[in-house]
């Protein structure tokens, strides 16, 4: 769940930015967006997924090359200006929207309730799992943004962004790897 995505890189990158403060609307985007994709999950997609196994295949090729997409921006991304003011993409509803539309998120969530088990009654154990995971979408985003401010000073020398960029994406590719081959 924390291992870098569209969502986390992104966080990271409006903290080194615009920091902490001017980005938390699209923090709380994100959680909003994340979230809903865990509830739709807990209320049926997995099943769905696991009734017909090749449309998970197939959410799996679109994600990975999605994220190999995604890599390839971040790699090839320019160092950081100053800050400026916060973009529009940075906002409450550009954060819902990628938190919707991260297919890192749908896999994530997906695997979590097809795989162990948190209680042996059904409802019970979705309960829990949401709750957990709730808890660790909330953690984990503040985590990335706040981290991005962190590594602002890197971002803004284009020699160690071009070094931290080609990192954060070779990770990117490497926790997608892992998640596909699990």
């Amino acid at each position: 769940m924390g291992s870098p995505g569209p969502a986390t890189i992104s966080l990271m990158a409006a903290g080194s930015a615009y920091g902490v403060r001017r980005s938390l609307s699209y923090l709380i985007g994100i959680i909003v967006g994340t979230t809903i994709v865990l509830l739709a999950v807990a209320t049926g997609i997995t099943a769905a997924l696991l009734a017909v196994p090749a449309i998970s295949s197939i959410l799996i090729c679109i994600s990975v090359a999605y994220i190999l997409w995604l890599a390839y921006h971040i790699a090839t991304a320019p160092p950081l200006s100053e800050p400026t003011a916060a973009s529009s993409t940075f906002s409450v509803a550009g954060g819902t929207f990628l938190g919707i539309a991260n297919p890192k998120a749908w896999v994530a969530i997906a695997t979590v309730f097809a795989s162990g088990h948190l209680a042996d009654d059904t409802a019970t154990d979705a309960a829990a799992k949401i709750a957990v995971l709730t808890a660790m979408i909330i953690a984990i985003c503040a985590i990335w943004l706040v981290a991005g401010t962190s590594i602002a000073p890197l971002l803004r020398d284009p020699g160690r962004a071009r070094v931290v960029n080609a990192a954060l994406a070779v990770a990117l590719v490497g926790a997608t790897a892992l998640a596909v081959l699990h």
